[in-house]
């Protein structure tokens, strides 16, 4: 049995006439015919009675009717949602991102204007730091990720350059530290650092403090937090100084205050990392919104 079997029956059932049905469908009448009677012979059962004024259907075809409109339906409907997924306007697009980076700016903006143009597509976000996201895209768990990339991409990995950040200190509301503008790097020897454990991201963990190193600024680090949400919290409270993501700007937490060092550079490059190989027409859709945005 074919669909075509059932589109011939509905027509004939509806228009209660294969000639009406051969000049509806463009098929001919004897070819249509034939489709009934094989239909019914798979069946086992008579779908039409043959009266003097035409055709009627038994009650096994007013039953078969209903069941044949019904498979037609979700075949159509099944035929919609496949074009639509394919289409990348349906479907599931999973994306990590480092939270300071969502803010404002390039990722806010892709991420409303693709739920703008895509609103069929469930888009599940996932805060993660960048060797999580990493990690979690080869898995295939993430779809791709915002991450701030150093060094190269692991194998089979690609990525969409989207602008470029640099650190900044961050000090207590009312420390003395910058009240009148930018610091040089070795005027913050001998205060009381936080930062991050080197395992949570060991390449940008090296870089910054060689950076500071460079510049003759060893860093004190007496407490260390896993998150700069975390690390802006124990600064409020006065534990101690950060050197954090600038786009901490964005959104500053209350009784900290932010300060220039002029003599010090740390690159945060920002990308989209996802896998080359990835099938997913909803991903490609967001990489091609991106593109115009990258650097």
């Amino acid at each position: 049995m074919e669909l075509r079997h059932l589109r011939y029956f509905i027509a004939v059932a509806e228009l209660r006439s294969v000639r009406a049905a051969s000049e509806h469908l463009h098929v001919t009448q004897p070819a249509i015919s034939r489709q009934i009677q094989d239909l019914e012979e798979a069946i086992g059962a008579a779908l039409f009675e043959r009266t003097p004024r035409g055709l009627k259907l038994t009650p096994a075809g007013v039953a078969y009717l209903d069941e044949a409109r019904d498979i037609l339906a979700r075949v159509d409907a099944a035929n919609r949602l496949a074009h639509r997924i394919a289409s990348g306007v349906q479907g599931r697009l999973r994306i990590g991102f480092v939270e300071n980076a969502s803010w404002s700016g390039v990722v806010s903006s892709a991420l409303n204007a693709f739920q703008q143009s895509a609103r069929d597509v469930a888009l599940e976000l996932q805060p993660m730091n960048t060797p999580e996201q990493l990690d979690a895209i080869a898995a295939e768990h993430l779809d791709g990720g915002f991450c701030y990339r150093f060094g190269a991409l692991p194998e089979g990995f690609d990525s969409v350059p989207l602008l470029e950040q640099t650190v900044v200190l961050a000090v207590p509301e009312h420390s003395p530290v910058g009240q009148h503008g930018s610091v040089n790097a070795r005027e913050l020897s001998g205060l009381p650092f936080i930062a991050f454990p080197r395992r949570v991201y060991a390449a940008y963990y090296d870089r910054l403090i060689s950076a500071c190193a460079q510049q003759g600024l060893t860093l004190d680090i007496r407490q260390e937090a896993s998150t700069e949400t975390a690390i802006l919290s124990l600064v409020a409270a006065g534990v101690g100084a950060a050197l954090v993501n600038a786009a901490n700007r964005e959104r500053p937490p209350a009784r900290v205050r932010f300060v220039d060092v002029a003599d010090l550079s740390v690159r945060l490059p920002l990308e989209f990392c996802f896998l080359l190989q990835h099938g997913n027409a909803a991903l490609q859709r967001f990489i091609d919104l991106l593109k115009p945005a990258a650097q």
